[in-house]
């Protein structure tokens, strides 16, 4: 590398320019945040270990009970295991989390902040003071503790224009909505990022009406869009154990991502009892790619040897006994050749 290009950022003098190979930029992140299942780390990671970059902007959308709260917590829950000094700040805009909900979940209320915001206006200015009290914090008194921010929902956020109009009684819509949640994340996106710190944003889904092939859109206009570097739309079906539903199939597609492959789907199991299953769909991938071998309803690890086969709900009853190691090794690796960009 050439001394006049550093000459150069040198003689900037700008804290926010440097040579990127240095990896000072506010885009470098230091890891990933769990999500809790390993289908759902390679779908937005390309690796089964990986997650949620630990300093973007990620969005699940779907439409009313697809399991957005749900794939929130059990983030939230595994943020918090790995960062034992760590917290969140909780952003409700459904008055729907309480501190038992969040116990029944294994996450210490402690280390949640909740704040319930009525307008986008008040979330941006509530989560702007906390970041630069955050970052002040990590420049003052050293490395500050691991933060993550959860937006649930950015669908239920109001305006101040609204509230005003509904205060005096005008029911007509508010028209700047789009452009003020589109200044939100304008400002916040950098700032979050340079500030190590993720967020995570619920959103619901709409129909487009008038489009030649049905086509599902996120509400609030293009700002979530633009600024998430992971858009995570999210479906559903009921998954029975004979005529009782136990749970729901909850069909992932990466409508935007930086990161894997656009608009690659995996499915994924919200257990009502256990939440959402860590292991589920990885059977599934392994018999698509040859990584097991299926005689009836059977299947076949050909990696351990001597052992017998088995059925699928045997298999993911107790999953570390046939995803072994090696097993773990060869679905990591075709993992990372289905999903993500490249050679």
């Amino acid at each position: 590398m050439s001394t006049f290009f550093s000459d150069l950022v040198e003689a900037v003098k700008d804290e926010d320019t440097s040579i990127l190979a240095d990896g000072h930029s506010s885009g470098e992140f230091s890891g990933y945040v769990d999500t809790g299942c390993f289908m759902l780390n390679a779908a937005m990671s390309g690796s089964l270990y990986g997650g949620i970059p630990n300093n973007k902007v990620t969005a699940f959308a779907g439409e009313s009970a697809t399991g957005k709260t749900f794939f929130v917590l059990s983030a939230v829950k595994q943020f918090l295991e790995a960062n034992p000094t760590g917290g969140v700040v909780y952003y409700d805009t459904e008055a729907a989390v309480t501190r038992e909900m969040m116990e029944s979940r294994g996450i210490d209320p402690s280390r949640v902040i909740i704040a319930e915001p009525q307008t986008i206006q008040q979330f941006k200015t509530h989560a702007l003071k906390m970041l630069d009290a955050y970052i002040q914090r990590d420049d003052k008194k050293g490395s500050a503790p691991p933060m993550m921010m959860v937006l649930d929902s950015l669908g239920l956020l109001s305006t101040n224009k609204e509230l005003e109009d509904s205060t005096d009684g005008k029911d007509v819509r508010d028209m700047t909505k789009s452009q003020v949640i589109k200044a939100t994340f304008r400002v916040l996106t950098l700032k979050l990022a340079k500030a190590k710190v993720p967020m995570l944003v619920t959103n619901h889904v709409y129909e487009v009406i008038g489009s030649y092939v049905p086509m599902k859109e996120m509400g609030g206009g293009t700002g979530l869009k633009y600024a998430a570097s992971s858009i995570v739309f999210l479906g559903k079906k009921k998954e029975k154990d004979g005529k009782e539903q136990i749970g729901n199939i909850i069909k992932v597609r990466m409508h935007k991502s930086r990161f894997t492959k656009e608009n690659c789907q995996v499915e994924l199991l919200l257990d009502f009892q256990k939440g959402l299953h860590k292991w589920y769909g990885l059977l599934e991938f392994a018999e698509q790619h040859g990584l097991v071998e299926r005689s009836g309803a059977r299947y076949t690890f050909p990696a351990n040897e001597g052992q017998s086969s088995a059925y699928a709900k045997a298999i993911y009853a107790d999953p570390e006994k046939y995803f072994t190691a090696p097993v773990m090794e060869a679905i990591e690796y075709t993992v990372g050749k289905e999903f993500k960009y490249g050679e």
